[in-house]
This record gives structure tokens, sequence and C-alpha cells, in this order.
């Protein structure tokens, strides 16, 4: 029996998903970390009894993090997914238990906030409209992948931007982070059209490892011209699973319009342990007014405190000005246990101006107040949350036969069937399916086709079975779907046009038949580039949003993928006829082929790209190593990683 809500009312694809990395054995990570510890000061030895001390005269965050990386789960393959003590991950972690394919590293989540001063102004009649861009580097090939956007801050020159970045950090690994700055002119989002307003390397260990792990940096990269600053504050995220809900109104504010009365929006600060503020939200402007009313706001906990109930937090009321000059009104402290007591009755907080109540002493009372009217605390229940409470999955497969893909006999199409290699179609499938398939009990999943002529009439389907027989379209596990599509790709023709309203709608109709929580929907389209029913599509992902169901879609080949990453809604909720998609249940990813390594124009060999990618970490492990041609050529290593050894023996290993 499901004891919580219906999962689809809090459940939203994540707005983050942490980044594939390559595996690396546990000995030499311990080994690395402890070398680098010593030279930063730490000294090791071992007691008569065998327990590991440490002494140092170190800072506290350098222990913490020690303390971090031996309790963290993992060292040994029976044991990954395990917390253990120190003792224990010491014992465990020696020879036989180093495998460099199946050991996790320790990770921490990190909160980044950004803000930059003194900015290049680009606009003629107007300040510049900054956005800020991160990019993180890769392990294996070193390219730099956009990993998200900040909010676009109109008028402004020293901007503090609200949307955070949420990264893993590993403290034993060198993670290269490049923000960029851009001046917003245009709705695109191709950064090639705005202005460049330039750019910062850092590591993420430098901005943590920096006083108050606030780090202050030049930007470059617009030769002769000085650039500002960009400041960027790491803070480690707590695991806090409260929201809370907040209403505030305005009463009596300063008058700060010469030809009007004042257009007031509240600014929340939480602070930070050198005195310092984070800004962590913004309300929206009401226009010309004293007595404001701000719409209800949910905010996490851990945003606005990062689950210390005690923290200050410091509220701030601005006059908006066209100019990006914005008025300063007032501010007022707060706490969110002071906050939450006020459940059952209002909460007033004067306004203060320090400036007049310095010039004006005894006469000044405040600048109007602010009233909290409501505050509502929920708890955000997890995805673990509900499995437990007996949710079940229920995934569906929905193919796209279109004749875009290319003739699948021959090579050049996306579902050749290559006797050595799965296509991106199979891939997709795999890597999605095989995860999802542990949460369905029964492992029975639907399996569509669509963009196809059937026989033996020929008619084009948008919505057909791939097993043939569309009363009972269920294939029995990931295998199953796989041989499904196989055998349809020997029997239909590939047409047209590429319909994605057709599959949507089916899986509604049986999402829309739950209401207890039972079970959830999760449909994965697979396709290779433009949608033609767009303002259908569009249609019936708003009717869906109120199901308990998502959408996962994967796009495969080289084609443009701007309409199909429209559909993410990330940005801008969808909306169809003016009505609005009443939560994001649609998650786009582009599936792009790696390209050819220099293993395989120097071998000659095709190789599995994470295969490669596990292997040359492990070359890069054991560089500083000393191995005979001998021991490699005996060792049970894949042939193609002896080959590499013995060719790239160094830390040269190619990219």
């Amino acid at each position: 029996m499901c004891v919580f809500p219906p999962l689809h009312t809090v459940l939203s694809p994540p707005e983050h998903r942490a980044a594939q990395r390559p595996d690396c054995g546990t000995l030499q990570v311990c080994v690395r970390v402890l070398f680098s510890l010593s030279l930063s000061g730490v000294w090791f030895f071992q007691e008569a009894n065998g327990s590991l001390s440490i002494h140092c005269e170190v800072s506290p965050p350098l222990l913490f993090l020690l303390h971090r990386f031996f309790t963290c789960r993992r060292y040994s393959a029976g044991g990954r997914g395990r917390t253990v003590t120190d003792q224990a991950a010491m014992n465990m972690a020696f020879i036989g238990d180093a495998d460099p394919f199946t050991a996790s590293i320790p990770a921490t989540k990190v909160e980044l906030t950004v803000s930059c001063r003194n900015l290049l102004d680009r606009d003629t009649f107007s300040k510049s409209d900054p956005i800020c861009v991160l990019y993180t580097q890769g392990i294996a090939n070193k390219e730099w992948r956009e990993f998200g956007r900040t909010e676009v801050i109109d008028n402004t020159l020293n901007p503090d931007f609200v949307r955070k970045f949420i990264l893993d950090y590993f403290f034993e690994e060198r993670q290269n982070l490049r923000f960029d700055l851009y001046d917003l002119d245009c709705k695109s989002d191709n950064l090639s059209r705005h202005d460049f307003l330039g750019q910062a390397f850092c590591t993420l260990g430098e901005i943590v490892g920096s006083l108050g792990s606030r780090l202050e940096k030049p930007l470059t990269g617009i030769p002769g011209k000085k650039c500002g600053t960009i400041i960027v504050r790491a803070e480690e995220v707590s695991n806090c699973r409260e929201s809370v809900m907040l209403q505030f109104c305005g009463n009596k504010l300063d008058k700060k319009d010469f030809f009007g009365k004042s257009d007031p929006f509240l600014v929340f600060y939480r602070s930070n342990e050198d005195g310092s503020y984070t800004i962590c939200h913004k309300t929206e402007v009401v226009k010309n007014t004293l007595d404001p009313v701000w719409q209800a706001f949910k905010i996490p906990v851990r945003a606005l405190c990062n689950g210390d109930y005690d923290r200050s937090i410091k509220v701030e009321v601005y006059d908006w000005d066209r100019d990006g000059g914005h008025d300063f009104i007032g501010e007022f402290s707060t706490s969110y246990r002071e906050m939450s007591r006020s459940q059952s009755q209002f909460h007033v907080y004067e306004v203060l101006n320090p400036k007049k109540k310095g010039k004006k002493k005894k006469k000044y009372q405040n600048s109007g107040t602010v009233t909290l009217l409501s505050c509502l605390v929920d708890t955000e229940l997890s995805f673990l949350d509900y499995i437990r409470g007996g949710t079940q999955i229920n995934f569906t497969v929905a193919i796209d036969f279109t004749a875009s893909n290319g003739n699948p006999s021959q090579p050049t199409s996306l579902h050749y069937m290559s006797p050595y290699q799965l296509n991106d179609y199979a891939m997709a499938l795999r890597a999605v399916g095989e995860i999802i398939q542990d949460y369905d009990s029964d492992k029975m999943f639907p399996a569509l086709g669509f963009g196809a002529k059937l026989p033996p009439d020929g008619r084009v389907s948008h919505e057909f079975a791939l097993n043939g027989n569309p009363q009972n379209p269920y294939c029995t596990g990931i295998e199953g779907v796989m041989e499904a599509y196989y055998q349809s790709l020997k029997s239909v023709r590939l047409y047209g046009p590429t319909h994605f309203s057709p599959v949507i709608n089916h899986v509604a109709r049986y999402a829309s038949a739950v209401t207890d929580g039972s079970q959830y929907f999760i449909l994965l389209i697979i396709s290779d580039g433009v949608i033609t029913d767009m303002a259908q599509t569009k249609e019936s992902i708003v009717n869906a949003s109120s199901l308990p169901m998502s959408i996962i879609i994967v796009g495969v080949g080289p084609a443009e993928f701007d309409e199909m990453i429209e559909l993410d809604g990330d940005e801008e909720r969808i909306s169809s006829q003016g009505r609005y998609a009443e939560r994001d249940i649609v998650q786009v990813q582009i599936l792009r082929k790696p390209k050819t390594t220099m293993v395989q124009q120097e071998l000659g060999q095709t190789i599995d790209f994470n295969e490669y990618t596990r292997g040359k970490t492990t070359l890069l492990f054991l560089s500083e190593t000393t191995l005979t041609d001998e021991e490699i050529t005996s060792s049970a290593w894949p042939v193609w990683l002896k080959k590499c050894w013995l060719k790239f023996p160094t830390s040269s290993c190619p990219t």
C-alpha cells in the first residue's frame, strides 16, 4: 500500500544529474591522496595496535576532507554502497580489493554562487544584460562541456546571480572549470549571437580551498580591456529535504519614484561564516504601490539556510528602476526557525534604512513594514521514498521508424544492424532500459514504433506494436524489446513524418486511470530529428503534465535538435493554446557518438568507448609504475589494453 501522495504531484525530471566519471582503483587513489596530504604538512604513523593516527598542523577543512574520504561509501566490490568506519576502511583498502574498473570514488556536493563586478558595458543606450555560463572539462578527452547557465539580469554591470551550480566535488581530483560571461542581446540560446564579456579559469579545489571558500579572479579574454572580476563562493550542500512556501506583503513602504509611488521587490540573502551574505531568492516586482502583496513562492530550506535553522537571513527591500539602479528602501533580518514559528499567525518586520536611521535619529521610525502572511513547511519526498512505498514503474518505449534514419541495410543508417556494435537506437534503449527495468516488477515493457508503413497494406502508422501484436504490445525484458525492434526493421518500411503526440497520448491513457500513487509511467522516445507535429506534441505534453508520467526524449544522429530541446521546459514552461504545463515532465538528452580516438587510429581496432575510458584511466594511474613488457603480456588485461600500454607506456597515452 503506497503511503505517499501521488508521485507525479512532486516528482519532476531532475534538474541536475551526476556526470559520468571514469572509475579508478581504490589503492591508487588512497596512495595519491595520502601523498598529496603529506606534501601539505600532514604526517602519518602506525600505532602498535594497528590503528592509523594523524599528526598535523593544517586547517580544519583539510582534516574534514580526509575524514570524508575514509568514511564515504565503497572500498571493496562487496561493500559498494556501504558506509564504513575509518579503521574498517583502511583495513579493507588492500591490494586484493583494488579493482580499477569497479571501484567508486566518494564525492561531496558543492553549490557555487556567482557574482561579478565592473563588467564591460556592451549596450549603447543601457547597461549590459549579463549571463554566466559554466563549463567543465572532461577527464578523458579534455573537452569543455557546458554544465549550466545562470539567469539573465537586465541592465547591470554588477550582477549577483540567484541560480546556483551544484557539482560533485572530488577532492583528490583536479576539476577544471571555466566561467564565460555574455551580454544577451536576444532570446537565442546560441551564445555566438551575444556579446562576449570575458572569462575566468579555475579549479573547483581552488574555490573550495580559498579563504572562506570565496574566490575572486579577474575576467580575461578581450585583449586590451579590463573585463571586471568574477566572485565565486562554494558551500557544501546539506541533506535537508524540507521546502517552505512563503508569502509576504508590505505596508507603507517609502516612496521612491518622483511621478509615482514605488515598484518594490524583495531580495533574500543567507549569512556566511565570514559575515558576508549569499543571495538565494528574488521576488517579482509589484508596480506602483507602497502596499505590495507579493506572490507566494516555494523554496528549498537548503537554499534558504542550508539546513541551519538559526542561520541569519537578511531581506532587502528595493524600488525597481528600469536602468538597473534600484533604490534601496530598507532591510530586516530573520531566521528560518523564526519564520516557521509563524505558521499560525502573521509576523511583522520593521524595514529599516541604516542611513536614514543615522541621519534622523529619534525622528526616524522605519521605512515601512513587511508582514509574513504564510509559512507552510513541506518535506520533499525522494524517488526512493516512493519505491519503498510500493510505487511501480511502468516503462514504455517508442522508436522512430521514419525514412530520415536512412536505409537500415546501409552502414550509414542510424538503424543499421552491425554484427560488431549496437546502433544509436539500441545504445539508447539499453542505457535507459537496463536502469528502469529494475523498478518494474513484471519486467514486461510495451514497445511501440512510429512513422513506418506496415505490412501487408502499407498503411502509415504512428503507434504500432514492435512485436506485431497491437492487443498485447508487451515484450519480456529489455532483451525482448531489442529483439522486437530488430524484427520490426525487417518487416516494416521506413516512411514518415515524425509524430510524437500519438505515442504520448497512448501512455497518457493508461496513466490517467491511476489516481492513488501506486504506479508511475515513463515513456522513452528515441528519434533522429525534427518533430513535424510540434503543436500537437505540446498539447499532449500539457495534458499529460497532471498525470503520473514522465517523458524521456533521446535524440540520435547528426541532426539539429533545437525544437526537441524546446520540449525540455527547463528554461520556459511548455504551453499550448494559452495553457501551461502543470509541471516539467520532459527530459531531453542528445546522444552523440564520440570521435575516433587515437587508440583506434593507431591500433586499427574498434573499442567500446566506455571500456576505452576505463582503460585509459588505468594507464594514467599506472603510468608511474615500473612494469616489464613480460608482466603486461602475461596479465589478464584485454588485448587492446596490452597493446596500448606497450605503445604508450607513459602518461602521454592517447586522448
